[in-house]
C-alpha cells in the first residue's frame, strides 16, 4: 500500500507541474502575443510581428501538450497494454511541424522586406514590450527548469529551453531596435535570423522525439546504477548486460539480463529478480523486466 501511495503521489506531482507549466505558458504567451502584434503592426516591423506569431505558436503548442497529457494519463488496457504515454511524443512532433510552417512564413517575409528595402521606425513602446518579453520568457524558462528538476520530466526541461530561445530572440530584436537607424536592412535580417532559430527549435523537437520512437541506448551512468542495485540485492557480481530502454512518455520500460548461479532454484532466482525490479521502480522510476542467465563455468 505504501509503495502504491508513493507512486500515486509522484505521478500526481508530475502531472500537477506539467499542467501548471502549460497553463502558465498559455496565459503568458497570449499576453505577450497581443503586445508584440500590436507594436509590430504599429511599427511595421517584420521581426516583431514574426516574434509575436512565434509566441502565439507557443500557446498553441501548450494546448497540444495539455491534450497530450490528458490522453497519456489514460490507463493501459488489453488493446494498449503499454498505455498512451507516447501521445506526448506525437504531440511534440505536431508542435515541431507547426513551428516549421511558422519559420518558413517569416523567412519569406524577411527576404521580401530586404528586397523591398522596407524601413522600420521603432519607438519607446517597442523597446518596452521587447524588454517585458525578455523578462517574462526568462522567468518562464527558470520555472520550467525548476519543474523539470522536481519531476524529472524531460518535456519540461525542453520547454524551458524553448522559452529561453524566445528570450534570446527578443534580445536580438532589442539589439535591432537600437541599431535600426544606422542600418535600414536590420529588421529584415533579424526576421530571417528568427526564422532560422524557429527552424532549429523544430529540428531539435523532431530529432529528440524521433530518438524516443526508435529507442535510445542507455547511458553509462544508468547502467552503473543498475549494476549497483543488482549486485547489492544478489550479494555478488551479476554481470548485468543486454540493457534496453523503451520510452512510453509517461513511463519507461527497461529490460536487462543478469547472471545467476546455474544450480540456484527458480524460487530464489525469482525472489532476487523480483526485488531488483521493485528497487529499480522505486529508485529510478522505471518498470523493469529481468532475464536470468546461468553463469558459465
Amino acid at each position: 500500500m505504501k509503495k502504491n501511495a508513493k507512486i500515486q503521489k509522484r505521478n500526481f506531482n508530475t502531472s500537477f507541474y506539467a499542467y501548471l507549466s502549460a497553463w502558465l505558458s498559455i496565459g503568458a504567451n497570449l499576453f505577450l502575443f497581443v503586445l508584440k502584434l500590436w507594436v509590430g503592426l504599429i511599427t511595421n516591423s517584420v521581426a516583431i510581428v514574426a516574434d509575436a506569431w512565434h509566441t502565439l505558436s507557443d500557446s498553441i503548442s501548450s494546448i497540444i501538450i495539455l491534450v497530450g497529457i490528458k490522453i497519456s494519463e489514460k490507463k493501459a488496457n488489453k488493446k494498449y497494454p503499454f498505455g498512451f504515454g507516447r501521445i506526448d511524443i506525437i504531440s511534440s512532433m505536431i508542435l515541431g511541424f507547426l513551428l516549421s510552417i511558422v519559420a518558413y512564413e517569416f523567412l519569406m517575409k524577411g527576404i521580401e522586406s530586404l528586397k523591398n528595402k522596407d524601413v522600420v521606425t521603432f519607438g519607446w513602446l517597442a523597446i518596452l514590450v521587447t524588454i517585458i518579453s525578455i523578462l517574462v520568457k526568462e522567468a518562464m524558462a527558470q520555472f520550467s527548469f525548476w519543474s523539470a528538476k522536481k519531476t524529472g520530466r524531460k518535456s519540461l526541461k525542453a520547454d524551458g529551453w524553448h522559452h529561453r530561445s524566445d528570450a534570446l530572440s527578443s534580445v536580438l530584436i532589442l539589439i535591432g531596435i537600437f541599431v535600426s537607424k544606422y542600418f535600414w536592412w536590420i529588421d529584415g535580417l533579424l526576421g530571417i535570423i528568427l526564422a532560422i532559430i524557429i527552424f532549429y527549435t523544430a529540428f531539435e523537437i523532431f530529432r529528440e522525439n524521433t530518438l524516443s520512437f526508435l529507442g535510445e541506448s542507455p547511458d553509462k551512468e544508468l547502467i552503473d546504477k543498475l549494476k549497483i542495485i543488482a549486485n547489492k540485492e544478489a550479494d555478488f557480481d551479476t554481470d548485468l548486460h543486454h540493457v534496453h530502454i523503451h520510452n512510453y512518455g509517461n513511463h519507461t520500460e527497461i529490460t536487462f539480463h543478469i547472471n545467476l548461479p546455474a544450480k540456484m532454484t527458480i524460487e530464489n532466482a525469482h525472489i532476487i529478480t523480483d526485488n531488483i525490479e521493485k528497487i529499480v521502480e522505486n529508485e529510478l522510476n522505471m518498470h523493469a523486466t529481468i532475464h536470468a542467465d546461468p553463469y558459465k563455468n
